[in-house]
């Protein structure tokens, strides 16, 4: 077997998508199905054939669906290229997992870990970022507002309130090792 080091990628998932993945969409403008999954099964892996199925009933390729996201000008559009017409499977958390590597100083992940964290920083939003696209909105525009506070990269603050929720959040490790010492 040769050149065995191609698979270290996957190993280091989240470098990968970051790296390559966002450089190839940038110079093609568009996702292969092998990065799009990719970025599926980083974000939640259990979803990946809801999604692969959603795809596939809608006859559309991977191409098409992630091509749309680099011609769009906005980034309501952008969101919405991903979300309309429905995939089974894709909603605002995915679509702003996709966003987020295509565009990671633009975009943040909707995650109800990093959701549940942003209220220790003293922000609330008018509903859950996760479902609503409004509330996703606002959700993002108060990360990056925090971000820039804290002179942090977008996705570094992202990491921050997921992993936050991780340590401190309902049954986080914080709390799982007590009285273990």
């Amino acid at each position: 077997m040769e050149n065995l080091e191609k698979y270290l990628k996957y190993y280091f998932l989240e470098d990968y998508l970051f790296d390559d993945v966002h450089k190839n969409f940038q110079k093609r403008g568009h996702l292969t199905p092998e990065e799009f999954f990719a970025i599926v099964i980083w974000k939640r892996n259990a979803s990946r054939t809801k999604i692969l199925n959603g795809i596939k009933k809608t006859g559309r390729t991977i191409r098409e669906i992630t091509s749309k996201i680099s011609t769009a000008k906005t980034r309501e559009q952008r969101l919405n290229a991903l979300l309309s017409p429905k995939i089974s499977g894709i909603h605002i958390a995915f679509a702003s997992a996709i966003l987020t590597v295509c565009y990671p100083n633009d975009f943040t992940v909707a995650d109800y870990r990093a959701y549940a964290s942003l209220k220790d920083f003293g922000e609330e939003v008018s509903g859950n970022p996760t479902i609503s696209t409004s509330a996703y909105f606002e959700y993002l525009d108060k990360c990056k507002k925090l971000a820039h506070r804290y002179n942090l990269s977008l996705r570094n603050f992202d990491r921050i309130l997921w992993a936050k929720d991780f340590y401190e959040g309902k049954n986080g490790l914080r709390y799982l090792v007590v009285g273990l010492t």
